[in-house]
């Protein structure tokens, strides 16, 4: 018996190493990082959903689908569109989004960023559709707005939250974008003639109002005169006033004290 004993030692530790090792193949340990969800399936079937952390399960047959649940964004690009005027125009998109049922998302859809993607392209051409081309450039956020507003019910329908809706993009036709660009420069020479309208219509008020002021004033005139005639002095210039014999030619500095000695005969007044 103390013979057997040994032999029935090992059988015993190689019975444990087996069972051990047999349970170490249907135990399963999962960790789920943060930002992701896990679906877990057993022979296809779903169970539950594991939450960012580490999770454990015994058994076979068990698989899991990993999900991305960040906010992410999807690009629209290029879509063609009618605005109310009949204008051809190209748009793109930016929706912003965050799966929020991530069960709805995989399993009431085959291709829930497909359907998302087709959402936002209906209400595109439905809200473009409704509007003329200068309103749409306008107001893009008000346009992004109604955008949203019919982006989401469908996208809630399938697990997913769409956070915003803008519009990027706009582009025009060339023969459409130099009728834009001449409509433009066509308003901004319009805007500069009437501030130089305007500039000029204040200069001559002011002109009339100092007229009446010197009119009504006449030392104020002779004032005015003298300071002209002290300023052309100053800066070397030739002053020509009208006097009832004729023209009388005023020089500044000494060159012009000379002519003038000559032109009345010599003599220094």
């Amino acid at each position: 018996m103390n013979t057997l004993s040994p032999l029935f030692i090992v059988l015993a530790m190689l019975i444990i190493t087996v069972a051990l090792l047999k349970l170490g193949k249907i135990r399963h340990a999962h960790i789920v990082s943060e930002g992701y969800i896990g679906l877990l399936y057993h022979k296809g079937k779903f169970v539950r959903v594991l939450a960012p952390g580490r999770h454990v399960h015994w058994g076979r047959h068990f698989t899991i689908r990993w999900m991305d649940v960040r906010r992410a964004s999807l690009l629209i690009a290029g879509q063609d569109v009618l605005t109310a005027d009949n204008v051809g125009l190209k748009l793109s998109l930016l929706v912003t989004y965050q799966v929020s049922d991530l069960v709805k998302a995989t399993h009431d859809t085959q291709n829930w960023q497909s359907d998302l993607h087709n959402a936002a392209q209906l209400a595109l051409r439905a809200v473009v559709g409704g509007v003329a081309v200068e309103t749409l450039l306008n107001q893009r956020l008000e346009i992004g707005a109604q955008l949203l507003a019919r982006v989401q019910p469908e996208a809630a329908k399938i697990g997913i939250n769409v956070i915003t809706v803008e519009v990027k993009d706009v582009m025009f036709p060339a023969d459409v974008k130099r009728a834009f660009t001449e409509v433009l420069k066509a308003k901004q020479e319009g805007e500069a003639a009437l501030e130089r309208a305007r500039g000029e219509s204040a200069s001559l008020r002011n002109l009339a109002n100092a007229a009446r002021v010197l009119e009504d004033n006449p030392a104020l005139m002779n004032l005015r005169l003298m300071q002209s005639l002290t300023a052309a002095q100053n800066a070397g210039n030739t002053l020509v006033l009208g006097m009832p014999g004729g023209f009388v030619p005023l020089k500044a500095g000494k060159a012009a004290s000379a002519d003038e000695t000559k032109e009345n005969g010599g003599a220094e007044t």
